[in-house]
């Protein structure tokens, strides 16, 4: 009989594992999909990068802060884009899905997860920074 996780408000053990290889998955899948799509790769890590840029909420404050880089930092958002993306046929679209889903990926292998609006680092994942 195992001894049960103490509780620190974070994910711990196997779920946590989990949730990384969910994001590996999803980081795999976002730049398969990308490259498929014809997305080209020079472009691929400065669009990336560009997702973060929903972090400018927080020089209003910590409230629309969490919740401009919750609305950019989710499977519903990247999942919406590429799926109206494919739907429609609009190629810029289907890449930004693909680039969403990547950069969502790449997060939750981090470990990162959505704000809440008390600080940048209270995510539903666990504190940021804390010890894991």
């Amino acid at each position: 009989m195992s001894t049960p996780p103490h509780l620190t408000g974070a994910v711990v053990e196997w779920p946590r594992i989990w949730l990384r290889l969910e994001g590996l998955a999803a980081l795999v899948a976002g730049v398969a999909g990308y490259a498929w799509s014809g997305g080209d790769l020079v472009w691929l890590v400065p669009l990336l990068l560009l997702v973060d840029l929903s972090m400018a909420g927080y020089l209003v404050g910590p409230h629309p802060g969490a919740i401009l880089y919750n609305v950019a930092h989710n499977w519903f958002t990247a999942l919406a884009v590429l799926g109206l993306g494919l739907w429609q046929g609009v190629l810029a679209l289907t890449l930004a899905g693909w680039v969403l889903v990547a950069h969502v990926g790449i997060d939750r292998l981090a470990g990162y997860g959505l704000k809440y609006a008390p600080g940048f680092g209270d995510t539903h994942l666990g504190w940021i920074g804390r010890a894991r």
